[in-house]
């Protein structure tokens, strides 16, 4: 056929006719079609490019060799465990004199005043105060020694971290107090670490204290330093019961005029005694060494460096208690790199406002806080339509985000999502969350909505933090990731439960440079964690699956048996259950002279309300908790959750008792991680749980 017939059937010009084709097209196409070439030039330059990860995300984790089945990080390279990242960041110390010397002293740690902006201290002004402060303890009886054990009981601010750092000047070793210990756990702390010393916030708590060496129940406490001003009436209790009051400022003071060259620490040496609260018993305390810590985050460092390099521009947002891990852990990730921390007002209720002031890039968060985000973003999405294109927006961000793409200026973004993202400051490019199982269907909604990386991350105290995480560019959920590079991770039998190694399922162990070195001053305790060949037993059933990631599936420690003789993991359902729309928080209880369950449920009163409306129940919040309409649909939701995740009947609550106020650590039922207090929540339920068994009887 020839050309010019082709042409013809396209409808085309011939080819000896292009020329007075083009000279005929009138000046407005040509500059339309320029426009529109203009344009698709620019979308291929800027279109989004996917992030490549780091590995094959089919293949995440290997075998060890001759190891008993334990598989190890793919990333890193070599057999060899991780212990540090770099070579002048070997201890905490260390990991603060680089952040001092590549941020150029920039600012450090920043505080603020209601509706003020954030002040901020440099890197020198930290490394002097603790220097000072460090020559301080000195002078008033205090050992360069990792002997020398010294408290702190304060929340989050910047006197803690110049409190921390003064002792790895002087390699003292932290211990940190809680707020809301209890009085029994505070003392059975200080006698155990025979502390001396402890450096308090507020005079409030200085009072707790001398309550114990009043009652003779601390007598090795010798001296409080306070962070804030207090009354002289203070100071003369405490000399009465022989123990010195002085401020925080004063004992600085004093290191200045008597000033002492630093004693540093080495990696092998004790860094910090952290009590864990536990559900159950005295406190427990995990003893970690300045190379535990450092090995745990330069895993971190290792496994994301490829998709995000920390800097000195990055600012990280402290809220979460400063005396667990998982937040020390991402704070030190920030100084080792000359970066800032903003620390919260102290109110939690103004974490927001926090948050627009700060204007974070980096945010840890528990998943409680990630599950109320989300209720509370869908329950302003309070029409059909509204939600429907919530939901559509999300599943179109969550297309990308699936093929690697991660970014916050789509469409969607500007269309639906920039007030979520403005809520948090508008600058977060990296969210942590740990400490508690995620939910799949928050995690994937969250990593869409906002626009940056978010990772998931599993561990313990006892192995300083974490040991899997999220391989970057692994955006699929329902797993905790893959082994860090600076641990192995086994599993094994666990007979009682049905859970055999040959499925790939067992309780989960760690070993490496970030496991704890035992429990202070208790080898029992410590016995049951490590074994013989160093192995941390973390009481926690996993799952490997085909990629290489582990999945939590269960846990050994809070199981019961039912009268006809199943075996129950409470917290496996309360996750499950956690997802029903209306509610906050739940407990599940089981006895082994009943056979069936029982729960308590926590109506959310943002969210509940609203569901309750739809269904034609009206009232008040109040009202509606002792609506007997509400229990039954609550009921009936809760149960539609466990049979759409496989749950066994025996397995489903079958009454449940609705309770209007929070589960709160100030209320005794919560640990400060937010984990629920199983034996306190059963006593404080005790007469409710026993109506429920003798109504469904």
């Amino acid at each position: 056929m020839q050309t010019q017939e082709i042409l013809r059937m396209l409808r085309l010009p011939e080819l000896g006719d292009l020329g007075q084709f083009f000279r005929s097209l009138s000046a407005t196409t040509l500059v339309s079609v320029g426009a529109l070439a203009a344009i698709l030039a620019y979308w291929f330059t800027h279109r989004p490019k996917a992030l490549q990860p780091p590995c094959n995300l089919l293949m995440q984790s290997e075998e060890v060799e001759d190891s008993g089945g334990a598989r190890r990080s793919v990333i890193g390279g070599g057999p060899q465990l991780l212990t540090h990242y770099y070579e002048d960041a070997r201890t905490m110390y260390q990991v603060f004199r680089r952040g001092l010397s590549i941020s150029g002293n920039g600012p450090c740690l920043g505080f603020r005043k209601p509706k003020q902006p954030y002040q901020w201290l440099s890197y020198q002004e930290v490394v002097d105060r603790a220097e000072f402060l460090g020559s301080g303890l000195l002078r008033h009886n205090c050992k360069a020694s990792t002997e020398q054990f010294i408290g702190v009981f304060a929340q989050n601010r910047p006197e803690w971290i110049i409190a921390e750092l003064a002792c790895y000047t002087y390699s003292m070793v932290v211990v940190p107090l809680y707020d809301t210990l209890g009085p029994g756990a505070i003392r059975y702390i200080i006698n155990t670490a025979d502390i001396s010393t402890v450096i308090v916030d507020k005079a409030q708590k200085a009072g707790l204290l001398l309550e114990h060496v009043e009652k003779k129940e601390t007598p090795g406490l010798k001296l409080i330093i306070l962070m804030e001003p207090f009354e002289e009436a203070l100071r003369e209790r405490g000399k009465k019961c022989g123990v010195l009051l002085k401020s925080m400022r004063a004992v600085e003071d004093c290191g200045q005029e008597n000033h002492c060259a630093p004693v540093p620490p080495r990696p092998d040496d004790l860094s910090i005694v952290c009590f864990t609260s536990g559900t159950t018993g005295n406190p427990k305390g995990a003893m970690l060494t300045h190379g535990n810590v450092v090995a745990d985050f330069s895993g971190f460092l290792k496994v994301t460096e490829s998709q995000w390099a920390p800097t000195c521009a990055d600012v990280h947002f402290s809220y979460l208690p400063l005396a667990h891990m998982f937040e020390r852990m991402v704070q030190s990730v920030v100084y080792c790199h000359g970066g800032r921390v903003g620390f919260f007002q102290g109110d939690i209720r103004l974490l927001s406002d926090d948050m627009k002031a700060l204007c974070p890039t980096i945010f840890p968060v528990v998943p409680r806080l990630l599950n109320r985000m989300y209720d509370k973003i869908f329950s302003q999405a309070d029409g059909p339509i509204k939600r429907w294109l919530l939901e559509f927006a999300a599943k179109r961000k969550q297309a990308e985000v699936r093929s690697g793409i991660v970014r916050n200026d789509s469409i969607w973004d500007e269309l639906f999502f920039k007030k979520i993202q403005a809520s948090l400051g508008g600058c977060v490019r990296m969210i942590v969350t740990g400490a508690a199982p995620a939910s799949p269907t928050v995690l994937g909604f969250l990593r869409a909505a906002l626009g940056c990386q978010v990772y998931e991350g599993y561990g313990q105290t006892e192995c300083t933090a974490g040991c899997t995480f999220t391989t970057p560019g692994d955006w699929t959920s329902g797993h905790v990731g893959a082994p860090l590079p600076c641990n192995h991770i086994k599993l094994v039998d666990v007979e009682e439960l049905n859970y055999w190694t040959c499925k790939g399922e067992g309780e989960i162990c760690v070993r490496g440079p970030n496991v704890f070195k035992g429990y202070l001053k208790d080898q029992n305790r410590t016995k049951e964690a490590l074994d013989s060949d160093g192995w941390l037993h973390t009481g926690d059933i996993g799952k490997w699956l085909p990629e290489g990631t582990l999945k939590i599936i269960d846990r050994k420690k809070h199981i019961f048996k039912l009268a006809q003789g199943e075996y129950v993991a409470p917290e496996k359902i309360e996750n499950i259950y956690i997802r029903s729309e209306p509610v906050a928080q739940v407990y599940v209880h089981g006895d082994s002279l009943k056979a069936f369950l029982v729960g308590v449920v926590v109506p959310d009163p943002e969210v509940m309300p609203t569901w309750a409306q739809k269904r034609g129940i009206e009232g008040t919040y109040t009202q509606l908790c002792i609506n007997k309409e509400l229990k039954k649909a609550i009921l009936e939701d809760l149960v539609r959750l466990g049979k759409e995740s496989g749950l066994h009947s025996f397995e489903q609550v079958k009454a449940i008792h609705i309770h209007s106020d929070m589960f709160s650590v100030q209320n005794g039922l919560l640990t400060p991680t937010l984990k629920a207090k199983r034996p306190e929540l059963r006593e404080y339920f005790k007469k409710q749980i026993e109506e429920l068994y003798s109504i469904s009887v």
